[in-house]
């Protein structure tokens, strides 16, 4: 920890204070910060818009305190510490959050390691008491079982996350090439799998006495509760923790490269080539990086880049690039990611990124292109603390790595401060003629198109073998794996779980609607917490307006409409949209057209007509569609080098069959997309644009009157048509199952989707399905996820779904499996969803009702909900209460009705079973399935014969 002078239960009061822009307004963000007399820093946030409250305990322990030999231990603990501890049964963690309406995860990044819970306010007490029973009393439940079991979980996660991924072994290669044997950025966070396999529980219990008491931790509690109250409660649960040894904080360690280091890989998922070139910079907080961020902003970010320019405009390499500053605790690294379209030369990508160098030092940049940027990281800062969660995130951040939560107005500051000196100075010291890591990933068998003078990088292969009954007994009989912890005792008994308060009074935010003179209708909510607004313009249609033969056209129209107007370049309309500081997206959905912007509130008006420009007045411009049509095609093959998204699209294509759109994806085919022209988008756009089909959704902080004001310009600038939105004649559910295979060579996971069609968001039962879903795999308590990961270790997580909009959706499991459990997993989830027809228990009924019934205090919190909210209302045509009326479905819900839904609404001998894995060893073990032989597809979803 940060040295602070401080006594024991001295409080006292802290306040951060931020500028808002072009305005002499403060943004104060008050907090009481005190540390208790075992070490445990503690910050109080007070916010009470919203019935509740954010726990957040950051430990300052990541992989940076490991040691080599003994990686991956800080990571392991992010999931061993959900399991159960000396007072809190297994598996309990997620049950009592969950069931009291709550939500809660974790994470382990380089330099921490972070739990968080968001509850209505009501449950303050339960949390507290669980995060001090995690902290003070895990090790009795740390058993070699429990310990053999969460190492499954994490070999899971890392082929789910790495080794089943394109360019997924891009962050290991360039760390150990960046980074000097023994540096503590050297191996990955979830560290050698190798490592793991070989730890004993000696090694773990050492690992957590020395890194997770309360003196290496911040806590931080945001939101709704009573201080004095909170303050009692955080001594009782947490002053009598015991302290671990002194934790010294751990000083910069920056690298420093004497030589050019190049290395190559031949990467068997990914499609095209990816060239990394990464440079040693500065750990975080350091001046030097915010000019590094800015300086990453200004050579890549936009049309006007000096890197967009030449790699994506001029040489046509590329569909993009990416640059950004990268700081830690202890270092930093500048990283330009360039991911290539099919059979470029990387030595070419690896000049004209010099090429961009010298063109950035020729040509320069303007006061205001700094502005412009300066402008987004403001409106960024804004909309990252716009939640109590993002609040407690940051302040818990700042009080660990920068010394003290006061850092959240510095943070800011240094931003905006950074000049064009600043910009240059780090250019010419960590950049200019500077040594670098250079890598290649070229898809398997190209090792034509790596980059000159490279050499091959080997990636350690794990293998998937299950311990045998010998090798089980033989660390079961290492006295190391034997260590067991006697029950620590307490000065009151923590066996009790905390009663709860009465739940929070649930208020639907006050909605208020207007119509304009065209026919649209506008949905609104006044947020005052924020300077901040976000809305969208919603057009129905979307990829049901596509042809059957031609898809894509909605995607590239919607695409195309920040692509310039008719008044403004692309480069001028995107000048325009970051010198306000503003988001403004369109994008295309199954059912519709979005166009969503995002800014301070005190500049809505000009973001609206820049919004309204770009809605009516397209530029259709030549190029840019020609560079975006490449774009796209990328992405279908990037793709289809996916498993899961492999999966995904086949498995739709498998639901909806082949006459129906939904069978497609909404980027269309490499066929589909290759010809279509300019002038098709030109037509949909005049066919389907229509103020008639149109709705729009407001959150922020603008009264009504001002912002039926400015959207009444539509009034007369969008003229009425008549649309009618394309229709399809209903699927039908297949009368049999059926398994379907895709062959991924060497997978080391099978992508796991089985399900059939199902019913419409508007259907009477849609939502009663959803609920009756929520026990078998809705979250992560439900019996899939339970059995799968919790029981067996096969999956990083399992899960099941109702899906469906206007038209029918479908009912969907998945899991991303270890290649060896793929058929005991399809049969687990075929016999689970089976046993799950014949009704489910009191208790889990009840489970049900309160995780969904308290969970509403959490609905309505940031701008995005709300606004979510409100385009739920609008496109169903919703009561602006019709949260409540769920909340009527819920509370009267019977066990009898919950079983009359699973066996109306789940058929497992009707279901689709497609498995895309490796087809060498495990196509020929699901005939044990029971639904017949497997029938081979390709990526695309046809018949192999």
């Amino acid at each position: 920890m940060f040295s602070q002078k401080f006594s024991f239960f001295a409080f006292f009061l802290l306040f951060a204070f931020v500028s808002l822009p072009q305005s002499g307004e403060k943004f104060k963000l008050d907090y009481e910060k005190y540390k208790l007399s075992n070490g445990l820093e503690v910050i109080l946030h007070e916010d009470k818009s919203d019935p509740i409250v954010s726990v957040t305990i950051l430990y300052h322990v990541g992989s940076n305190r490991e040691k080599p030999g003994k990686t991956g231990f800080a990571h392991l603990f992010e999931h061993m510490m959900f399991q159960e501890s000396q007072h809190v049964g297994q598996d309990k963690f997620f049950k009592y959050i969950q069931e009291n309406g709550g939500t809660l995860n974790g994470g382990t990044w380089q330099d921490g390691t972070i739990y968080y819970q968001i509850v209505p306010k009501n449950a303050l007490e339960l949390v507290l008491w669980l995060e001090s029973d995690r902290m003070g009393y895990l090790l009795p439940t740390v058993t070699q079982e429990a310990f053999l079991n969460q190492q499954e979980v994490v070999q899971n996660e890392k082929r789910q996350r790495v080794d089943n991924q394109p360019y997924g072994h891009t962050s290991y290669v360039i760390n150990k090439l960046l980074y000097p044997e023994g540096h503590p950025y050297s191996w990955e966070v979830i560290g050698e799998l190798v490592d793991l396999q070989n730890a004993t529980v000696k090694d773990v219990h050492n690992f957590y006495r020395t890194w997770y008491g309360p003196n290496n931790a911040t806590l931080v509690v945001a939101g709704d509760f009573d201080k004095a109250e909170t303050k009692k409660l955080i001594e009782k649960y947490f002053g009598e923790l015991k302290p671990s040894d002194p934790v010294s904080d751990l000083k910069p360690i920056p690298v420093e490269l004497k030589e050019i280091k190049r290395a190559f890989y031949e990467d068997k998922f990914a499609q095209s080539p990816e060239l990394n070139m990464v440079f040693p910079t500065v750990e975080q907080y350091n001046k030097d990086g915010y000019a590094l961020d800015v300086l990453a902003d200004l050579l890549a970010k936009g049309k006007r880049s000096p890197f967009y320019k030449v790699i994506v405009e001029e040489k046509k390499l590329a569909p993009s690039v990416s640059v950004f500053q990268n700081s830690s605790e202890l270092a930093g690294d500048f990283r330009i990611r360039v991911r290539t379209f099919p059979d470029k030369n990387l030595s070419e990508v690896e000049k004209a990124i010099f090429e961009a160098f010298d063109k950035f030092e020729k040509d320069g940049f303007t006061d205001k292109d700094l502005e412009r940027i300066k402008a987004g990281i403001e409106t960024g800062f804004y909309n990252q603390i716009a939640s109590v969660l993002g609040k407690s995130f940051q302040l818990a951040q700042y009080n660990e790595y920068a010394g003290s939560p006061d850092y959240i107005s510095e943070d800011l500051k240094n931003s905006l401060a950074v000049t064009k000196e600043d910009v240059w100075r780090v250019y010419n010291k960590y950049i200019k003629n500077k040594k670098y890591v250079l890598t290649s990933f070229v898809p398997s068998g190209k090792t034509e198109l790596v980059a000159a003078h490279s050499e091959r990088f080997i990636v350690p292969e794990e293998q998937i073998k299950p311990l045998n009954e010998e090798e089980i007994k033989a660390r079961n009989a290492n006295p190391d794996n034997q260590v067991k912890v006697d029950p620590i005792p307490s000065s009151f008994d923590r066996n009790i779980v905390p009663a709860l308060g009465a739940d929070p009074l649930i208020n639907v935010p006050k909605v208020w609607d207007a119509r304009l003179n065209n026919g649209i209708k506008v949905f609104g909510i006044e947020y005052t917490e924020l300077p901040l607004f976000d809305f969208q313009i919603e057009i129905k249609g979307g990829l049901l307006q596509d042809d059957l033969n031609k898809v894509g056209v909605a995607n590239l129209t919607a695409r195309m409409l920040t692509q310039g107007t008719k008044n403004k370049t692309p480069v001028e309309l995107e000048d325009a949209i970051e010198e306000l500081g503003a988001r403004i997206n369109v994008t295309a959905t199954n059912e519709s057209i979005v166009l969503q912007a995002n800014c301070l509130s005190s500049k809505f008006n000009e973001v609206y007509k820049l919004a309204e420009e770009i809605l009516l007045e397209p530029r259709w411009d030549e190029k840019e569609f020609a560079r975006l049509k490449q774009e796209i095609l990328e992405s279908i093959r990037r793709g289809k080098s996916n498993p899961a998204v492999v999966a995904s699209n086949v498995f739709n294509r498998l639901i909806y069959g082949d006459n129906h759109i939904f069978s497609k994806s909404i980027l269309g085919t490499e066929e589909s997309v290759s010809s279509i022209t300019l002038d098709d988008l030109k037509n949909y756009y005049e066919k389907y644009f229509s103020p008639q089909l149109a709705s729009i959704s407001f959150v922020g902080n603008v009264k009504k009157d001002d912002v039926v004001k400015t959207f009444s310009s539509l009034e007369y600038k969008w003229k009425e048509k008549p649309v009618t939105v394309k229709s399809y004649p209903e699927p039908k559910m297949t009368d049999k199952a059926a398994v379907y295979f895709i062959d991924f060579p060497n997978a080391k996971q099978s992508e796991i989707r089985i399900g059939h069609l199902g019913i419409t968001y508007t259907h009477p039962d849609y939502f009663k399905a959803y609920v009756m879903n929520y026990k078998l795999g809705g979250s992560f308590n439900g019996i899939v996820n339970l059995i799968l990961r919790e029981e067996k270790g096969f999956t990083y997580g399992a899960r099941t779904d109702f899906r469906g909009t206007e038209l029918p959706g479908y009912f969907v499991a998945s899991a991303a499996v270890q290649t060896n459990a793929t058929l005991e997993s399809a049969q687990i989830f075929r016999d689970e969803i089976t046993k799950y027809r014949n009704g489910i228990s009191e208790e889990d009924m009840n489970f049900t009702k309160n995780s969904l019934l308290k969970s509403n205090a959490l609905r309505f919190e940031t701008l995005g909900a709300l606004r979510g909210m409100l385009s739920q209302i609008a496109k169903y045509n919703l009561p602006f209460d019709y949260v409540k009326n769920q909340e009527r479905q819920i509370q009267q819900m019977t066990i009898e009705e919950h079983k009359t839904l699973a066996q109306k609404y789940l058929h497992p001998d009707k279901m689709i079973y497609l498995i895309v894995g490796d087809k060498a060893t495990q196509f020929d073990k699901l005939k044990e399935l029971g639904f017949g032989e497997p029938i081979l597809l390709d990526k695309d979803g046809n018949v192999v014969k």
